[in-house]
């Protein structure tokens, strides 16, 4: 038994005061008690941690290294994706471990709890698989073991170079497999991730409509147990022109006559959505995962998340490439993406509830869907991901209520976070995880051994 005192808490059923939670050794919320004297560890603002819904690990490594213009006046997603091809040739075993770990601690430090990694770098550069199948995911599970954080683990299918089902090229051959050896990998990815604390799961994820065959996708739902689903949709233009050629139809709404759309789904990015595929996508209970940070700088568009929560779909977010890790940067671009379209503000409230509330419970609700975790909020029963903030900054002085989260979100930033559980875990204490210089120092050797590599 462990117990948290917090002198502010938001609760599931609203702001509460001087509030008491113990927790259990296998990291479940016991209590939840408000008007109690300081006890156990004490904190000043206590709320809900989500998990980081969508991460490609490995990319951490390339920030900042993408943003040049070659010779075409044009710089687009696809020139930086051959980029990231020609990065990830350099990348061997070691070098994903100790990047994962620390993504995995730098999105703890950020005031996440749990990653759901979307992996899809499986084999050797050439494309030969290792001696063991799920080497690669072994390697973001034993990051995980180190960081301690929840994760969500999805091997991702990827077997054609687009819908015409073209080969693989250079770099996406690390990617590939034909989906009986895919279905063997996920087997041995689960076996693996039982290794972990009983929080962590796994799921499956066909990376798109382009790296995937349409017959294949629901064969891949199958493999999945009750775990999650993710996929990219709908993120470019041309990949909207190219589903329409091969299937004659937009990939929001072929997805939606052909697969069984619910809230085992989380569909990632969906930028290019017209109204009624907004609608009728939010409808069906799956999840959008937007990730605002890497969708800026890959020039992807805007999600239209007002039409989106108008029609009651949920919502999650993630960091995606991780060229930043940072929950509150990720909520404040999401909010700032639609004012700047729509030439409003608050965009995202929803009375009663203030911009940064509503976005709050709204992105953990989806996060705890999308990863499969029984956690998004601060009741009996749930798995204790928390995260605590300093309430003796200035940015949170004379803060009460909803402006608690205002404040956070948009006047401060991740230093306000002190303390993050994830399942009860203590990982991050004063703002510092656990074995923050070891990972760190690891993650330095790295850079150095791959220098400029792009």
């Amino acid at each position: 038994m462990a117990v948290i005192w917090a002198r502010t808490a938001l609760l599931s059923d609203g702001w509460a005061n001087a509030v008491r939670i113990e927790t259990s050794l296998d990291g479940i919320i016991r209590s939840v008690t408000a008007d109690t004297s300081p006890q156990g560890q004490i904190v000043g603002i206590l709320l809900p941690s989500p998990a980081n819904i969508h991460s490609h690990a490995f990319q951490r490594s390339m920030a900042g290294l993408t943003e040049r213009r070659g010779p075409d006046p044009r710089d687009t997603f696809w020139t930086w994706r051959q980029l990231m091809f020609r990065f990830l040739d350099r990348l061997n075993p070691d070098h994903v471990e100790g990047i994962a770990a620390f993504v995995q601690m730098e999105m703890l430090e950020a005031g996440y709890s749990a990653n759901v990694e979307f992996h899809y770098l499986h084999h050797q550069p050439g494309g030969a698989p290792y001696d063991r199948l799920a080497e690669m995911s072994d390697r973001i599970i034993a990051a995980a073991s180190t960081t301690g954080i929840g994760l969500t683990l999805l091997p991702v299918h990827y077997q054609y170079g687009g819908c015409d089902k073209r080969p693989l090229g250079p770099g996406q051959v690390r990617f590939g497999n034909d989906f009986d050896r895919y279905a063997r990998l996920v087997e041995d990815v689960a076996k693996s991730v039982s290794s972990l604390p009983a929080d962590c799961r796994t799921g499956v994820a066909p990376h798109s409509l382009r790296a995937v065959a349409a017959e294949d996708i629901q064969s891949v739902e199958r493999l999945a147990g009750d775990g999650p689903i993710h996929m990219h949709l709908s993120e470019q233009q041309a990949e909207v022109d190219e589903v329409i050629a091969r299937y004659g139809a937009r990939p929001v709404t072929w997805f939606l006559d052909n697969c069984n759309a619910g809230p085992r789904w989380c569909l990632i990015h969906c930028i290019q959505m017209q109204a009624e595929e907004t609608e009728r996508l939010a409808r069906t209970g799956a999840v959008a995962g937007i990730c605002p940070v890497t969708e800026a700088s890959l020039g992807d568009g805007i999600f239209n998340a007002t039409g989106w929560l108008g029609a009651g779909g949920a919502l999650a977010i993630g960091s995606d490439s991780n060229i930043r890790i940072s929950l509150t940067e990720e909520l404040r671009a999401l909010e700032y993406s639609q004012r700047l379209r729509d030439h409003s503000r608050a965009a995202l409230a929803a009375p009663p509830q203030s911009t940064g509330r509503h976005l709050f419970e709204l992105v953990n609700q989806g996060a705890a869907i999308a990863a499969g975790r029984n956690s998004g909020e601060i009741r009996e029963g749930v798995l204790a991901d928390l995260v605590a903030l300093d309430d003796e900054s200035t940015c949170l002085d004379s803060r009460s209520g909803d402006a608690l989260l205002d404040s956070y979100i948009f006047a401060g930033d991740d230093r306000l976070v002190t303390d993050v559980w994830s399942a009860g875990r203590h990982l991050v204490q004063n703002g510092r995880h656990r074995d923050h210089d070891q990972i760190t120092g690891r993650y330095r050797e790295i850079m150095r051994e791959l220098g400029d590599a792009i």
